[in-house]
């Protein structure tokens, strides 16, 4: 029996910051307002594509892995914003890390997505073919945003973050895990006139909506991250009182707040950044984790319940096993090209075409 241990982490925060107060200069809102909604303070805006953010989080988990990027078999980009739909931005950062034995895919179930990468990972491994894999979560969600429309133009950021898992006949890594998709309700999180389902032509094709009915939203993830979590804490055989820590998607503090009442966890289990980061869909659950680590909030051999929800709408949860390492190999030392920029100015052709519609 092969598990699929946790051998290096990573993450990739763009350092333009878009605060509330900031936000409130181009948005009809006020930090009170998006605080007691959501939770959250502020955002990152990125200056450079998503496959840019992927790479770095993906480099500096190979350093904390102390691992080569030619010792890794397989990359999952778990992204609903790629650069490119075709070809994949997985193949992008296989190149521009240099890992030239790497099978390469991306992976969209949105918000889910890492969990969705790390099973698939963690199986592949499980079947023998795969040494080491590199799952990376990474978001450019500020691009889809309208900044007009106040509710979501609040809620999400930018950001990746990565894991090593590699093979070991030690119980580590990913335990349990259950993935769902509550289809009935995909209409209710969605971009619908984006892809195929464009008219070609329509010379207005850069402004599309964004269907956001928070909720229903609010309703179904809660269902949905509770039962699976419940579900997986059953197949392991643990009770609330054997997780160390939770590791939820950074959504809504409200969400994260019903899913520990839901699984019976204390609040105070949860590691919480959406304070920090907002929503970075896929990104959320792996920089958490690295930041879980990073504070001490991960220990050796740490017990971790993880639960996402995306659009789909996708959900999911996760029982790992923390190994012994919590410290890195090699200090992660992989860096951004620099940004001269504030994150209204990244922004501000955004801003000047959805206040002019």
């Amino acid at each position: 029996m092969y598990y699929a241990e946790i051998t290096g982490w990573g993450k990739c925060l763009p350092p333009a910051e878009l605060n509330n107060e900031l936000l409130s200069t181009f948005v009809d809102t006020c930090d009170e307002w998006i605080q007691t909604r959501t939770g959250i303070q502020s955002r990152r805006i990125s200056h450079v594509d998503t496959s840019k953010l992927a790479e770095i989080a993906g480099a500096r988990a190979l350093q904390t892995a102390g691992l080569d990027a030619k010792d890794i078999d397989l990359i999952i980009v778990a992204t609903c914003s790629p650069d490119t739909l075709i070809p994949n931005i997985a193949s992008k950062v296989q190149l521009d890390l240099g890992a030239t034995k790497a099978a390469a895919f991306d992976m969209n179930a949105a918000c889910t997505g890492f969990l969705y990468g790390l099973e698939t990972a963690t199986r592949m491994i499980q079947a023998g073919n795969y040494q080491h894999v590199l799952v990376i979560g990474a978001e450019r969600l500020s691009w889809y945003l309208d900044w007009s429309q106040r509710d979501t133009a609040v809620l999400f950021g930018d950001g990746a973050g990565a894991v090593v898992l590699s093979k070991t006949d030690k119980p580590t890594g990913l335990l349990q895990a259950q993935l769902g998709c509550d289809a009935e309700g995909r209409d209710v999180l969605a971009i619908p006139d984006f892809g195929t389902s464009m008219d070609r032509f329509n010379p207005d094709a850069g402004h599309f909506s964004f269907d956001f009915i928070g909720r229903d939203i609010f309703r179904r993830a809660v269902r949905g991250m509770g039962a699976a979590a419940n579900m997986v804490l059953e197949r392991a055989a643990l009770s609330s009182d054997d997780i160390d820590v939770v590791i939820p998607h950074q959504a809504n503090k409200r969400i994260i707040e019903a899913l520990c009442d839901h699984a019976k966890i204390p609040l105070d289990k949860a590691f919480i950044n959406i304070h920090k980061y907002g929503n970075t869909s896929a990104a959320t659950v792996p920089i958490a984790l690295c930041e879980a680590v990073e504070e001490g909030r991960i220990t050796p051999n740490s017990k971790i319940l993880s639960a996402a929800f995306g659009a789909g709408l996708t959900w999911g949860a996760s029982v790992i096993q923390w190994g012994p390492r919590v410290t890195p190999i090699n200090e992660p030392t992989a860096e951004l090209p620099p940004c001269e920029q504030s994150a209204k100015d990244l922004l501000e052709k955004s801003i000047k075409h959805c206040t002019r519609r």
